[in-house]
């Protein structure tokens, strides 16, 4: 409430328009900033389907680990990134998370699980993809998660309590005074939100930001494409909240994202 909450620091030293900007645009959805990225995933495939061999067949690596892996490593590197507004101040989150979306059963039919994780840059590349598959695992078991049980209490109140507790919600995450407990748990409280649309064969596409929440950048990750030559193409696109930090400051981090993929041995 005082310059910290339980999940960020009070950005101190902004340029006074960038102070201002929350008070000109109050919501994500009046800030955002669209970028996409091609990024060249033939060493990368190859990459992975070496890893493969020495890994455990029930833990493969993934190109989607290597996008959160290379996500993770920019936000370390970009820290300026890793921020978000509310209450119409800017905060530094401690600590880079990233929220993404799995299916609980590959059908049509199966509820979309989120998960929420913490990334460490000092872990390597296999202890984060076991990481992974260990929260995925846990995430489409029949345990429900503290936000579940959150949203089924909820919804049993009628619909005008429910936007009344809502609203109660959003005011004390404006004041900083949600408990940690909550934020950390919370999926809507990260770095960025991934989701892997070319799982299931759809191109990449602009998801909007959601207001609840402290996410300012939203990732889409769609279907590998025939590029020139022998290469394969993967478009990314970005949604994202300029509030936090100018757009050129992002744009300059996809490089590092492109490097990564393109470049994995790096990772």
């Amino acid at each position: 409430m005082f310059g910290r909450r339980p999940d960020a620091t009070l950005v101190r030293d902004l340029p006074a328009i960038r102070r201002f900007m929350p008070f000109i645009s109050p919501r994500r959805n009046e800030s955002l900033v669209y970028f996409a990225c091609d990024l060249r995933v033939e060493r990368a495939i190859a990459f992975v389907e070496e890893r493969n061999r020495v890994r455990p067949p029930e833990r493969p690596m993934t190109l989607f680990h290597l996008l959160l892996r290379a996500l993770a490593l920019m936000f370390d590197q970009r820290p300026r990134l890793n921020r978000f507004t509310a209450g119409g101040r800017v905060w530094q989150r401690d600590g880079i998370w990233l929220t993404f979306s799995a299916k609980r059963a590959f059908d049509d039919q199966s509820p979309i699980l989120t998960v929420k994780r913490r990334f460490d840059p000092s872990e390597t590349l296999d202890e984060m993809v076991d990481g992974l598959h260990a929260g995925v695992a846990e995430g489409r078991s029949d345990r429900k998660s503290r936000s579940d049980r959150e949203i089924d209490l909820l919804l049993r109140l009628p619909p005008p309590l429910v936007r009344l507790a809502m609203a109660l919600v959003r005011g004390a995450d404006a004041l900083g005074l949600l408990p940690a407990s909550m934020l950390r748990g919370d999926p809507m409280y990260a770095s960025a939100f991934v989701a892997n649309l070319g799982s299931v064969g759809l191109e990449a596409g602009y998801h909007h930001l959601w207001e609840y929440g402290t996410i300012p950048i939203f990732c889409v990750m769609g279907r590998i494409k025939p590029g020139p030559g022998n290469d394969r193409i993967l478009t990314l696109k970005f949604s994202y909240d300029e509030r936090v930090e100018d757009g050129l400051y992002c744009a300059r981090s996809l490089d590092i994202i492109r490097e990564l993929i393109e470049s994995p041995e790096k990772l």
